[in-house]
């Protein structure tokens, strides 16, 4: 437990929330993330307004995914562009169901990047965490939704660990202060900015996250904050790049990075080092996503005179994203939700049209591909088909936890910062 009589934690510190930062030792990697977007919006010149919005959707959907994922939560992908497409109207064929858990961070996330302009206050966090955790649960624990945290179970600690071993990796500010701590943070995310906007989307992150104001949900609001930052920075709520499906791909180092940043005194220029590298990782990786997207804009323009109906847009879309696998009749009849008749009749349709055409093997084992091998998405490419499978294996599974309620033996998978 930190002694309150000399600052272990940053938020301990007399000068909290003074964070500073070296910005000699920041200009090149800034100078590299604004290379970076520059060259991204050079090739975005080459994208219309209907590609444009096909890769926010994408982006977007990635996301709500891959935020949710950090944590240990896994959301259907197809449901999630389904719901994010429904609010832009954009068009992707037959809508998947979605549940109120997806809605609520696809509201949130949204909320974030298309009001980027708007203020962001106490309120406005209330209705992002109220429709993060719709239930009023977090697991089987009955928690705050819409308000802060009281530590009336005592002090907001980040564990890891079986009960009765846990690690303390981090203990958040005492409830009491967090109404004036919070609108402290508000009115310096709301005031012009000072410098580079990509530094105030990092050290907004990172003060957030100290703050913990939440019993749940902290990370990915946290993170929300710094997509709104980018925003403003880029001045548009259309992105082209995930920041948290970088940091997903990076999520053990970014948990370190959190850690150190708390024990690290009020100098945050090595956070911000790893903030603006991971940043540039993101943009540098959305190369991929524009070629995906103008892939399956030109192959849907070659068959635009096609009739389909919504069972062959839907499994077309599927190949096009990548399918894991070989389409057979009967995962085509699976995933159709038809009988294997009907998926049969489709299939010979796109084979007829030129569509479709069959590896090689025959009965049971035939297995159907596009015309050309046309596929939206690279060899090696980090997004995610519609049909997402976690293919790396999870981080150490970490829980949040206030005292005495014990943790689970096995915490299920998890952030040490949710």
């Amino acid at each position: 437990m930190p002694d309150h009589d000399s600052p272990f934690y940053i938020w301990q510190d007399p000068q909290w929330p003074a964070l500073r930062y070296d910005a000699t030792a920041l200009a090149e990697p800034l100078a590299q993330v604004h290379r970076a977007q520059g060259r991204l919006l050079g090739l975005l010149g080459e994208v219309g307004a209907t590609q444009r919005a096909l890769a926010t959707l994408q982006v977007l959907a990635q996301e709500v995914v891959k935020t949710s994922e950090i944590e240990g939560e896994r959301l259907n992908l197809a449901s999630v562009r389904s719901s994010i497409a429904r609010r832009m109207g954009v068009d992707i064929g037959a809508p998947a169901p979605t549940d109120r858990h997806v809605e609520g961070v696809v509201d949130m996330v949204l909320d974030a990047t298309s009001r980027f302009d708007a203020s962001l206050t106490a309120e406005r966090l209330f209705g992002w965490h109220a429709a993060l955790l719709p239930t009023g649960y977090s697991g089987m624990a009955r928690i705050r939704t819409g308000d802060w945290r009281d530590d009336a179970s005592g002090p907001m600690q980040v564990v890891s660990g079986p009960h009765g071993r846990e690690t303390v990796h981090f203990q958040a500010p005492p409830a009491v202060g967090l109404p004036a701590q919070t609108e402290a943070f508000l009115r310096w995310f709301n005031a012009a900015v000072v410098g580079d906007p990509l530094v105030k989307a990092g050290l907004a992150h990172l003060w957030l996250v100290t703050l913990h104001p939440f019993d749940d949900g902290n990370g990915r609001i946290s993170r929300a904050v710094g997509d709104m930052a980018l925003a403003r920075a880029d001045g548009t709520p259309q992105r082209f790049y995930s920041l948290s499906a970088q940091i997903q791909r990076e999520r053990n180092d970014y948990y370190d990075q959190l850690e150190a940043a708390q024990k690290g005194g009020l100098d945050a220029t090595a956070w911000l080092a790893w903030f603006l590298g991971c940043l540039l990782r993101a943009v540098q990786g959305a190369d991929d996503l524009l070629a995906e997207v103008l892939a399956k804009a030109r192959f849907w323009q070659h068959w635009a005179g096609t009739s389909m109906n919504e069972r062959q847009i839907k499994l077309v879309n599927r190949l096009l994203d990548g399918f894991d696998g070989k389409l057979t009749t009967a995962k085509w009849a699976v995933i159709a939700k038809c009988s294997a008749d009907t998926a049969l009749r489709d299939i010979t349709d796109l084979l007829a049209r030129g569509v479709l055409v069959k590896t090689e093997g025959g009965g049971r084992s035939t297995a159907y591909v596009l015309a050309g091998g046309a596929s939206a998405r690279r060899p090696g490419s980090h997004h995610m088909p519609v049909a997402f499978t976690l293919k790396r294996p999870p981080a150490q599974p970490l829980t949040r936890r206030k005292p005495p309620k014990p943790s689970p033996p096995h915490p299920t998978a998890g952030s040490r910062w949710r």
